[in-house]
């Protein structure tokens, strides 16, 4: 689903050649913003696309929270903020796409809409990290007790 070779690119930081997280968060916050627009196109199927949308983005937030606790070796903490930041690049990315529609589709523009460039990545950032924190807790408390039983 994910090339590697495109999130090896994202997380190197070329300044100081070590892995960046901020990168991986670009990267998979555009994402989130791309699976929210492009499954929005089709105009059958409403409600399968939606669905199909949502576990789409959350095999990339699983796929982002064990990419940080495994291969970066992040806090659960860093994890969770990460992830939570990815999310809500994704939710600024909608708001961009939401405003953009409104501007051509509409025959007046609702100023109110603009405040979903704050609103949305805020009201996506609390549950996400929370989500992200409980999640990468519960597999470090996993991981913990596997390395304690083959020690």
């Amino acid at each position: 689903m994910i090339d590697a070779g495109v999130i090896e690119l994202a997380s190197f930081d070329m300044n100081t050649g070590k892995n960046s997280w901020f990168g991986l968060a670009l990267l998979l916050g555009v994402m989130y913003a791309a699976i929210g627009i492009v499954f929005a196109f089709p105009a059958n199927n409403v409600r399968a696309w939606r669905l199909a949308a949502w576990v789409v983005s959350g095999l990339v937030y699983a796929f982002h929270i064990a990419y940080e606790l495994y291969r970066l070796n992040n806090s659960v903490r860093a994890t969770a903020m990460h992830a939570a930041l990815a999310a809500a690049i994704g939710a600024f990315g909608l708001a961009v796409g939401a405003n953009i529609h409104e501007l051509w589709t509409a025959q007046t523009y609702r100023r109110a809409l603009a405040l979903a460039f704050v609103a949305w990545p805020v009201l996506v950032f609390v549950p996400a990290f929370a989500g992200a924190l409980v999640i990468a807790y519960a597999i470090s408390l996993t991981r913990k007790s596997s390395l304690q039983k083959t020690a």
